[in-house]
């Protein structure tokens, strides 16, 4: 007959053919030790006398814990038996368990609240977050005909639980008695998650503060179900959420930040006249701030006014702003908001190369010289950067008066520089041909965004657009608007970027490109011819031509 014996942990040998060889998790071994600390060993290990000494058949684990916890004595059942059903009996140990199901470990949790144990006593008898022991609590008050449900296994995913813990108790039946299973089916947890869905801001979408949240009414919840490493707090206050939002963004705007109107789809509204900035913005562009009505995020977009019209000498602002003929021209392939786009994103797009292409010494050298004659030298390339900046680029390959001999840091300035100086936007810093033939010969097409969104789109002409469709495949439909919308899904996992918005150049560019020599040399008998007089009006042909792209 096996009988009970007191003994010290540290005298037994373990199992040397324990059948567990690979290692328990820590936070498992640390959940035990918690559990022997708290209410000490439930079941006594099995050992067997070998003479002298007593070696431990079935319980390793729970030895190695109690020593861990410092634990002086512990009762052991003492077996005798065959050595040959000592393997046996370790294994069937180990293997023969039945783990508890969340449901009734939910309602083991309630049990041991109603005897009097805190959650703080729970969380540390079984080594667990006390975030997580709030969680199975409440998760045990859930309506009891769905919680017999989830405990025969027809469980709801975490995201539609979260919404069903969400409800009150007699919202939870109301909704169970409308979407209850039938006999031999599945439960549709999804309508019921949606039933007791209520709209929810969360607290990382906050700006304002306490303060705010207090005037304007809005409470914050904890969501139990939300991973233990973020801000799970949340609001079903949603008008007082958006007020204090909203005041908050009133009283810290940023500099030359405006408040801009949102339509009725949440989409923001420009000033009149003003161009998105779809790049990096310029100082002098303007920023506006908006509440996302979706999410209650406050979000900013960069703007552009366009330039104040000077009125012709002798006329007045109206009479200068006149068009000069009244026939109608057919509408281009692309709007000028499209245009604007496309030298946006190409801009981006050339400096994400420069920035990280695998480009040679020699090409980074020569990409430098053509970019320095390109029309911006001024330099105004929409960076905006300065004289000042171009200097702090230049520093670190002067040592002491003479270039540094470190090729790395000579790459690495000639790439800021390049990114300085080169741009493709569709207003004065355009750096014509020049930044479009840097961007083909360093792959820039390749860090284009996907085109295929309704924002440009939109600015496609029907030609332009229904020529695109049926080069991809894509059935045209009657309305522009649904052929956008065809265009969009299809490429909604991939990447569509429209060939003009390429930089390959033009038949038009090339020929441009063909006339700088003979342009340069032109400029160059002028000037000889001129040197000490007034600079010729013609002598930016070049410039010119390009300017009316």
């Amino acid at each position: 007959m096996p009988k009970l014996r007191t003994v010290d942990p540290r005298t037994l040998t373990l199992n040397p053919s324990n059948p567990r060889r690979t290692a328990t998790p820590k936070a498992m071994d640390d959940q035990l030790v918690a559990s022997i600390k708290t209410i000490g060993i439930i079941q006594p290990p099995v050992v067997r006398d070998t003479g002298g000494s007593l070696a431990v058949i079935a319980g390793n684990r729970r030895v190695q814990a109690a020593i861990a916890a410092k634990l002086p004595v512990i009762e052991v059942l003492v077996k005798n038996g065959e050595d040959s059903t000592v393997p046996m009996e370790s294994l069937s140990e180990n293997l023969i368990r039945a783990s508890m199901s969340s449901v009734d470990i939910w309602r083991a949790v309630e049990n041991l609240a109603q005897q009097g144990w805190t959650e703080q006593a729970i969380a540390d008898a079984l080594a667990l977050p006390i975030r997580t022991v709030k969680r199975l609590k409440l998760l045990a008050h859930l309506h009891p005909p769905m919680l017999d449900v989830m405990a025969r296994g027809d469980m709801p995913n975490e995201e539609q639980l979260r919404a069903i813990a969400a409800g009150t108790l007699d919202e939870q039946v109301q909704v169970w008695k409308k979407h209850k299973p039938r006999k031999n089916e599945e439960t549709s947890w999804w309508e019921i998650a949606r039933a007791l869905s209520r709209r929810r801001l969360p607290f990382a979408a906050a700006k304002f503060d306490d303060k705010l949240a207090s005037e304007y009414g809005v409470t914050w919840h904890d969501d139990l179900f939300a991973p233990a490493d973020e801000d799970g707090r949340y609001t079903t206050d949603v008008d007082g959420f958006f007020g204090a939002q909203q005041a908050w963004l009133e009283a810290n705007l940023p500099a030359r930040g405006t408040l801009l109107p949102h339509d009725e789809y949440g989409r923001p509204i420009l000033p009149r006249n003003a161009e998105r900035v779809w790049g990096k913005p310029a100082r002098s562009d303007h920023t506006g701030c908006y509440v996302d009505p979706s999410s209650g995020e406050v979000k900013e977009i960069a703007y552009r006014l366009p330039p104040e019209k000077k009125a012709a000498k002798g006329k007045t602002p109206t009479e200068s702003a006149a068009p000069e003929t009244s026939s109608r021209k057919s509408r281009p392939d692309v709007t000028q908001k499209g245009t604007a786009m496309i030298g946006d994103f190409r801009t981006d797009a050339l400096h994400r190369a420069l920035a990280e292409s695998d480009i040679s010494d020699t090409t980074l050298i020569a990409l430098l010289v053509l970019s320095l004659g390109a029309r911006n030298v001024s330099v105004h390339s929409g960076a905006g950067n300065s004289v000042f900046d171009r200097r702090a680029v230049c520093a670190p390959i002067i040592e002491g008066g003479a270039i540094t001999a470190e090729h790395t840091i000579i790459r690495d300035t000639a790439r800021q520089m390049l990114t300085i100086v080169l741009s493709c936007r569709d207003n004065m810093s355009n750096s014509g041909p020049a930044a479009r033939i840097a961007g083909d010969t360093i792959g820039a097409a390749a860090f284009l965004p996907n085109m295929a969104a309704e924002e440009f789109l939109s600015c496609l002409s029907r030609q332009a657009l229904e020529r695109e469709a049926t080069a991809n495949s894509i059935p045209i439909e009657a309305r522009l608007k649904d052929t956008r919308a065809r265009m969009s899904k299809h490429f909604a996992a991939t990447t569509w970027r429209y060939p003009g918005a390429l930089f390959t150049l033009t038949e038009r560019e090339r020929d441009q490109v063909r006339d700088w020599s003979e342009t340069i040399e032109n400029n160059s008998v002028e000037g000889d011819r001129s040197n000490n007089d007034a600079p010729s009006d013609d002598h930016d042909t070049l410039d010119q031509s390009t300017d009316n792209e």
